[in-house]
């Protein structure tokens, strides 16, 4: 293969293991009723007038598998990092000790695992939508190479390798949504 067909077939893999990384962190913030410090990922609180993700201001771990502990390293903004949370509409309620914050992670019921596995497929849908997008660019690059002088036949087998390359990730996001439902569903 050549240089400007293997540089096309780089550019997808990359693009494909960035939406793979990012369906992976998105599955981390759905909660299978295990305490995760990832859980608070993403939110944002009102640190002296600029919007600061939450684990830049406290410390964040689970002692036990039903409860995040949440340390701020300034206690005056633990009630701004209450409100955050709370905000966040995650359905934790979390508990001001003065010192720290205590989020107890309820046992789910069924209809919320359910909820959850529904969130979870239609993060997975995306990602094999971003991974058919890549695939659909880096052929358009192939073929408009081919107009620019690549040989057919060095096109043909750069789109054989993208296309390949696609059912590769498209199985892999396959796999980490069984194993994220699997993981939700288990009480």
């Amino acid at each position: 293969m050549n240089e400007e067909a293997q540089m096309c077939l780089d550019e997808a893999r990359e693009g494909m293991e960035n939406s793979l990384s990012h369906l992976d962190r998105e599955f981390q913030k759905i909660r299978a009723g295990k305490a995760n410090p990832q859980m608070l990922e993403g939110i944002k609180i009102d640190y002296y007038g600029t919007m600061t993700p939450i684990e830049q201001t406290a410390n964040i771990n689970t002692p036990d598998p039903r409860q995040i502990v949440v340390q701020p390293w300034d206690k005056s903004i633990l009630g701004e990092i209450e409100k955050a949370i709370l905000n966040a509409n995650l359905g934790f309620n979390p508990k001001n000790e003065g010192e720290v914050l205590r989020i107890s992670i309820p046992q789910l019921t069924e209809e919320r695992r359910i909820e959850l596995v529904k969130k979870a497929k239609g993060e997975a849908e995306n990602t094999r939508i971003s991974i058919r997008n890549i695939r659909r660019s880096a052929n358009d690059l192939a073929k408009s190479l081919e107009k620019d002088g690549l040989p057919e036949d060095e096109s043909k087998k750069a789109q054989d390798n993208i296309q390949e390359l696609t059912d590769e990730f498209i199985k892999k996001v396959d796999e980490l949504l069984e194993a994220k439902e699997k993981d939700v569903m288990t009480v």
